[in-house]
């Protein structure tokens, strides 16, 4: 089964991190705004609607990246990403987005020069880096293109990628970005301003009709993508097993009956050792 899919929440049961609660309280500009500014410490001009669960394919054969939060500044784009798990190759996820959202963000017959300034923002609730199964342990990783024989050479091309990681808050100097990454780790809002608000918020948004028959459509088609995840690992499972039968010369007859296959399937395998 993916380890990616995972059984849905109930509505009462969500926190700002969750699906769907993350990308709806988000949908606010000011909110948007302000994660931002206490995060990348940059100041936001002008922020066009944030746009939720942006998908971009360029073209039907590449794989496709759906962002949680994606939004425009006057000379900004930012991409706001939240992990409440780890997941494999974050480095090689990031470098993906980035030539995505360059790709996106470029007409044909534009000029490289009005590519606007790119910023990656992943909040993960866990590190997501570690050596020798020993994790690093720092709150905030930031990631830009310097010269590996002069580091005051920057390559310049207005990327930068910055990975938090709020199970390290408490080594977090900034006091505002500590507040947050609290939050984020614990569910606790504490007595910082904006982390009551955002708790506010999800509170609000949890007794929000249209907010509940939307995750509850949402919550239908996870469930189905659950079901047939389990089936395919059931069946595999399966399948594995009568191969090992086989291969121990068990009889088809016997192969059948105890895997419930059929034998026309039990031969076919059989066929394919």
């Amino acid at each position: 089964m993916n380890k990616n899919i995972r059984e849905p929440k109930s509505v009462d049961q969500l926190t700002f991190t969750d699906d769907g609660m993350f990308q709806t309280v988000m949908r606010d500009p000011e909110i948007c705004a302000e994660v931002i500014e206490r995060l990348l410490q940059i100041k936001i001009n002008h922020v066009e609607y944030p746009e939720l669960e942006k998908e971009i394919a360029p073209y039907y054969t590449t794989k496709s990246i759906r962002l949680d939060v994606y939004l425009k500044d006057s000379d900004k784009i930012i991409d706001i990403e939240m992990q409440t798990y780890n997941q494999d190759s974050i480095g090689k996820r990031t470098r993906y987005y980035q030539s995505m959202i360059d790709i996106d963000s470029l007409m044909k017959g534009d000029d490289y020069s009005e590519l606007k300034d790119s910023y990656i923002l992943f909040i993960c609730k866990q590190d997501p880096f570690k050596k020798d199964n020993k994790h690093f342990g720092l709150p905030c990783y930031t990631f830009k293109n310097t010269c590996i024989e002069n580091n005051n050479v920057n390559l310049n091309d207005k990327t930068l990628k910055v990975i938090y990681n709020a199970s390290a808050y408490k080594n977090e100097e900034n006091e505002k970005i500590r507040a947050f990454l609290h939050y984020i780790f614990t569910n606790e809002p504490g007595e910082d301003d904006f982390s009551k608000r955002l708790s506010a918020l999800v509170e609000k948004t949890k007794k929000n009709e249209k907010f509940r028959r939307e995750y509850a459509a949402m919550n239908l088609h996870d469930r189905d993508l659950i079901r047939a995840a389990k089936k395919e690992a059931a069946e595999q499972k399966t399948i594995e097993t009568a191969t090992i039968m086989l291969q121990k010369k068990y009889p088809v007859s016997d192969i059948s009956e105890i895997t419930g296959l059929s034998l026309e399937d039990v031969l076919n395998l059989q066929k394919n050792l």
